[in-house]
């Protein structure tokens, strides 16, 4: 009779679901993050090498902000420090990505410890957060400091067209008819090596070194930054302006593979991925030519974040051999 049950309570532990997921994956939300920030080092290495310490500063206290608020909010809440996983020294990086070499070193700190406080923390922490954090952190410093964000570049306009304001600003001036622009001269600087502007901007090439890296690491897929890059680059030239220049120019590409890519604040299927990009293009293709505004790029991505779990309701797959409600 013990024998009986033993074996029935056997089959009953062989019956018994737990909670997903079922399948494991050796790639841990550590692994993930510090592989997206050894994408981001040929960029940060350049950066120093073009900046010297004002780059330094700027990702020191950009760093430090964020870690800083992520340490602090979680102490304050009396929870678990994932300070370990790496997702709150990504976010600085991002963040400091995304600002001038020379902004004050407390627009820095500010933006970054913003980046985490509100764009991640506030939400519930990582993977609750709707809005991606770093650019969370670049809205806020924008239009709180705004002549610290522009100014640098804006006082150096020489209306050159390559050694001057915003790509964009630029770009407003010339089909404006107000300068001239030697176009192979622009794209070469941008391509290579772009002093001018954030950071993250420095150099179109090694943006897509760091892309290649996460694809062959399988950290992102390339449906949202083809998508997004392809759709701002048609619209352009639907436009009758050069698509080149505007795909080149500003942060389209770091925002395509760096910030439209976030696991948490994107949509999850192939399809929501491919919506998720043409909607990021419309909004900057609409803000870059019809709006008074530099950041087309971080207000788009934003937008979008609002609308992903819309959009992951209306792209889930359908359960094979359920009925369509």
């Amino acid at each position: 009779m013990a024998e009986l049950k033993e074996e029935v309570q056997t089959e009953k532990r062989k019956l018994l679901v737990t909670a997903p997921p079922h399948i494991s994956h050796p790639d841990t939300t550590q692994k993930i993050m510090f592989t997206v920030v050894l994408s981001l080092l040929p960029i940060v290495v350049y950066d120093i090498y073009l900046f010297k310490i004002y780059a330094i500063i700027t990702l020191f206290f950009s760093v430090f902000g964020a870690v800083f608020a992520e340490a602090l909010i979680q102490q304050i809440r009396r929870m678990p420090s994932t300070i370990s996983d790496g997702s709150a020294f990504l976010t600085g990086v991002l963040f400091a990505l995304t600002l001038p070499p020379k902004v004050p070193w407390w627009i820095s700190f500010i933006g970054g410890f913003v980046a985490i406080a509100i764009g991640k923390q506030a939400f519930g922490g990582l993977g609750y957060n709707v809005f991606n954090p770093a650019l969370v952190g670049r809205i806020f410093v924008l239009l709180s400091w705004p002549k610290h964000l522009t100014s640098d570049w804006y006082d150096k306009v020489k209306l050159d067209a390559v050694t001057g304001a915003t790509p964009m600003f630029v770009a407003k001036q010339f089909y404006l008819g107000s300068i001239k622009i030697d176009l192979s001269k622009f794209y070469e600087v941008h391509f290579f090596k772009n002093p001018y502007g954030s950071m993250g901007e420095a150099s179109a090439l090694l943006i897509l070194v760091g892309f290649f890296i996460l694809l062959l690491k399988r950290i992102i897929d390339y449906s949202t930054p083809l998508t997004y890059v392809a759709t701002v680059g048609v619209l352009t030239a639907l436009a009758g302006r050069d698509p080149i220049f505007y795909v080149l120019g500003g942060g389209l590409l770091f925002g395509a593979v760096f910030m439209a890519t976030d696991y948490v604040t994107t949509p999850i299927t192939r399809k929501g991925k491919v919506l998720f990009g043409f909607g990021a293009g419309v909004m900057t293709f609409l803000l870059r030519i019809y709006a008074n505004t530099p950041e087309a790029v971080a207000y788009s991505i934003l937008f979008m974040n609002a609308l992903t779990p819309l959009i992951d309701i209306y792209t889930k797959p359908r359960v094979f051999g359920a009925k369509k409600r």
